[in-house]
């Protein structure tokens, strides 16, 4: 009882994190837009279709490529493209096409915005559009920057100074930055203050899979582990419908943030892990958890850590004091990684695995409001799928094996990639269905890495491998963007590029070893 109660309390904080990592996906939409125009208009021309506000106009934009004609009060005749407009030299009659002389400006006195989906995002609040593009291109990289630096830095801080504490900061981080994003008054603070939301929300999601795997018992370690991604898809669904619900940027991202407050009101109770006491020699507080745990689970003889430690000699405290008498004649380092050809081998095709897992997770989420249909429905299906993948991964990696179900799902995922590039672009549910088969495939090869890579490598070196193949992780999440935007060079680009990396993966894994029924390595 005790163990759920910690658990579920746990994984609920960690929906928020799946709803700060894609809440940009509405929140930075850029809508159909055109220049200003300097004045006020008496009417509007858009091919054969006139009409006396622009409003009515944007039912029947099509593509960038086309303008709007207006007539201003005045008698002037413009030309409103996306990023600059032509006011005519003639200006007789009003017509759409015109051969005459134009003088071209800038777009000095800002732009209109579609309005009629989202009222309001941050590319119209400042204007991130055609030289300023760029700017709206680099708020989902630079938060998940953020995601790494924070990886690393919460993730060091909860060895130093126990899970709890970092638990309590980075999840109450979460709500404060949270809530402050909503309130930055330019796009730099903007970014910054997203930058460091990311960072505790990534710190969050580090500790929280430390936190349950230590106070979850063994038999029940590989489900437990694996469902905290099913809470972050959760946290894609609540974006999705948040979406749907509120049309202004700050306040879907209140809404999105007021979301996980329940937790941060409580989160002050959850205790430290056993595990990390023992380790830093508290046994007192250590015994008052297990007693705290004993009376919650109705066991009437708690064990007592003074019996536990001076009769296992292989209990954690001297496991881990073992581990120091280790560290201390020999420092490990990155380098141990490929200290010969069979382990580099094998540290090259984890790092390949964890780097593509990540980019096919967010290109596949990321690209999926771009399918057509309707885009909070489809953002929606490709959280969801999520949560059945996770229990096809653990039943299938118990029977099948590690290996002979990562080879499978990474060419599956390849396939698919392949499959969608073929089906034409007017068959919107057969694409969104293609598209939630490559994430359900991705996601369960990303969700099973994190087992496979803490028993492939030996335990003085297991860390460091779980953390580097993290990292990796954490880089495909930074490229994964810019991926996506590749969509405007060519629109199955980023498809075709986790294609490739999920085909290469998936060939490299038939050479790594088997681990399930193996006993960990030492050495």
């Amino acid at each position: 009882r005790f163990q759920a109660c910690v658990y579920f309390a746990s994984v609920f904080q960690a929906m928020s994190c799946g709803i700060h990592y894609l809440a940009s996906v509405f929140m930075a939409v850029t809508p159909n837009f055109v220049c200003g125009f300097p004045g006020n208009v008496s009417s509007i021309l858009f091919h054969n279709s006139s009409a006396s506000n622009i409003e009515d106009i944007w039912t029947l934009w099509t593509s960038t490529e086309n303008y709007i004609v207006v007539q201003l009060e005045k008698g002037e005749i413009w030309e409103l493209n996306q990023c600059s407009r032509s006011k005519r030299e003639v200006s007789l009659d009003l017509a759409y096409e015109y051969e005459g002389n134009k003088s071209v400006f800038s777009c000095s006195d800002g732009f209109l915005y579609d309005d009629t989906k989202w009222k309001s995002t941050v590319v119209t609040q400042w204007d991130l559009v055609c030289d300023r593009e760029w700017l709206a291109k680099l708020i989902q990289p630079t938060f998940m920057l953020g995601v790494l630096i924070g990886a690393v830095i919460f993730g060091d801080i909860a060895d130093r100074l126990g899970r709890q504490r970092v638990i309590w900061f980075t999840s109450t981080g979460q709500f404060v930055f949270g809530i402050a994003v909503a309130f930055t008054f330019d796009y730099y603070s903007f970014v910054i203050v997203r930058f460091l939301l990311a960072m505790v929300s990534s710190g969050y999601l580090v500790v929280a899979f430390v936190y349950v795997t230590e106070f979850v018992g063994i038999r029940a370690r590989t489900w437990a582990s694996m469902h905290v991604h099913a809470f972050f898809a959760m946290g894609i669904m609540v974006v999705a419908l948040a979406g749907y619900l509120v049309r202004t940027w700050w306040v879907y991202q209140i809404f999105l943030s007021i979301a996980t407050l329940p937790f941060v009101l409580c989160c002050w109770m959850l205790p430290e892990t056993p595990f990390w006491l023992l380790s830093e020699e508290r046994y007192e507080d250590a015994q008052k958890v297990i007693n705290t745990m004993a009376r919650w689970n109705k066991v009437s003889t708690p064990c007592k850590v003074s019996e536990l430690c001076s009769v296992q000699q292989d209990d954690p405290v001297s496991g881990r004091m073992g581990d120091n008498d280790t560290s201390s004649t020999k420092k490990h380092n990155i380098l141990d990684l490929f200290c010969n050809w069979q382990i580099a081998r094998r540290t090259i095709t984890v790092w390949l695995i964890w780097f593509t897992g990540s980019l096919g997770y967010y290109v596949f989420s990321l690209s999926s409001v771009s399918l057509g249909g309707n885009e909070y429905l489809n953002l929606f299906l490709i959280g969801a799928v999520e949560l059945p993948c996770y229990i096809i991964a653990c039943i299938a990696m118990d029977k099948l094996g590690r290996r002979n179900t990562l080879i499978p799902f990474l060419i599956l995922s390849a396939l698919i990639c392949v499959l969608i590039m073929f089906i034409p672009q007017d068959f919107n549910i057969l694409i969104i269905l293609a598209n939630m088969a490559g994430k359900f495939s991705i996601g369960v090869a990303f969700g099973l890495i994190y087992l496979y890579t803490a028993e492939l490598y030996p335990t003085i070196v297991r860390s460091l491998a779980v953390g580097s193949g993290s990292m990796m992780c954490r880089v495909g999440s930074v490229v994964a963007p810019f991926c996506v935007y590749l969509r405007s060079v060519w629109i199955f680009m980023p498809l075709l590029l986790v294609g490739i990396m999920a085909l290469l993966s998936g060939i490299l894994t038939i050479m790594l070893p088997e681990t399930l029924g193996k006993p960990l390595t030492n050495t």
